[in-house]
């Protein structure tokens, strides 16, 4: 496994304007909440992270959420000032920011830009003002128009949105004008995910009801194929089951992730993973500001065997499309090879012919082949629990 120091700082801002009906992540609706106590632990963790990991040059930072943009300028400019300070962030870094759209004006993306922030992932859902009301947005059609113009008025040119397929109520025919509307604004990069019904949420409530008008599951698929064909036609590359860039615009933090490689994991309900030990953070906002008093805020840490490690390697890697590499394999375990430690489940997924060999990848390797696409995760679990 690998014992270097993260490369990649993933930092959590967990406050929202409101909660999405969908949402099952760590995030607290913004009014009443200590915001200026939380950016004061998030220093604290830091200092304490990189007195005990200290850090190489960081070339990706993420910062997630919740809204990061739902901090005032001030607020902004303060906590990208800690993040330099404690982080040697690298020239050429690439340092992303998720956004609302709306919540993005001149003087907010001003701040982000001094700050060293130079790409935007906004989460944008759809195009779509019925649906974006159904599933709990506030933002609507004009407000995304609106943000990008800021975006690009303000210096940034390497702009994401999230778009979202599978929701109640959604036809293929709604999904292709919104990814047609998303495709006319020309940015670098796009993040498409179906929907999923997670514990805790308000569509979990009305889905327990058979309250919840989910599409079936055939036009799900047929969704999911529209996609590909509608970006890939537009000159976007496919290169993770749900992620489309134009060349060399990858989201290469994201990309640390499915590599299977060390990150920083800081504020609440944050992952961390480094020499071989995962960690989770403590998720409530006080609870979370409370433990930074006095250590470092783990809710749980565990060591990562290397059995699981090298699963991990295969399930998370495997969502590239350019597949997984025998030398990448190697380097991480110890000279050892894909073959010899998943022959069974990479023979049957071979023969059934969901996976196919490769040797555009140092070593040679595997990847998905393109009936295997939106098999994926019969696939990826085809890995897990093997020994």
């Amino acid at each position: 496994m690998l014992q270097h120091a993260p490369r990649a700082l993933y930092i959590h801002i967990p406050f929202c304007t409101n909660k999405c009906h969908y949402c099952d992540f760590t995030s607290y609706v913004l009014k009443g909440q200590p915001v200026d106590e939380y950016l004061d632990a998030l220093e604290r963790e830091m200092e304490r992270t990189v007195a005990i990991l200290p850090p190489d040059e960081i070339r990706t930072v993420f910062v997630g959420g919740g809204t990061p943009t739902v901090l005032t300028p001030p607020q902004m400019e303060r906590f990208l000032a800690s993040v330099k300070r404690y982080f040697p962030i690298h020239p050429e870094a690439e340092f992303t920011m998720e956004a609302n759209p709306g919540t993005t004006d001149p003087e907010k993306l001003a701040a982000m830009r001094a700050g060293g922030v130079n790409r935007i992932s906004f989460g944008v859902q759809s195009f779509d003002n019925v649906l974006l009301e159904r599933i709990g947005r506030i933002h609507n059609v004009d407000d995304v128009y609106r943000s990008i113009e800021n975006a690009r008025g303000a210096g940034f040119h390497n702009l994401s949105i999230d778009l979202m397929f599978g929701l109640p109520g959604q036809t293929v025919e709604l999904l292709a004008d919104s990814v047609s509307r998303a495709l006319d604004l020309g940015l670098t990069h796009y993040s498409l995910y179906g929907l999923k019904v997670e514990e805790n949420t308000l569509f979990h409530a009305l889905y327990e009801r058979n309250e919840l008008p989910l599409p079936p599951e055939e036009d799900e698929l047929s969704m999911y194929m529209l996609l590909i064909q509608q970006l890939k036609a537009a000159g976007y590359e496919h290169y993770e089951i749900s992620n489309f860039a134009k060349p060399g615009y990858e989201s290469r933090h994201n990309i640390t992730y499915w590599r299977n490689e060390p990150y920083y994991g800081l504020g609440a309900g944050a992952h961390g993973y480094a020499r071989g030990e995962r960690h989770v953070n403590i998720k409530g906002v006080q609870p979370y500001i409370d433990a930074t008093l006095g250590r470092l805020p783990r809710l749980e840490s565990s060591p990562v065997s290397e059995q699981e490690a090298m699963e991990d390697f295969m399930m998370v890697g495997l969502r590239l499309l350019g597949g997984v590499s025998e030398a990448d394999f190697g380097t991480q375990f110890n000279g050892r090879t894909i073959k010899d430690i998943f022959g069974t489940p990479l023979n049957r997924m071979l023969a059934n012919g969901l996976l196919e060999e490769t040797d555009t990848l140092p070593g040679g390797g595997y990847r998905l082949s393109e009936k295997g696409v939106p098999l994926g995760n019969e696939v990826f679990g085809a890995f897990i629990g093997d020994e």
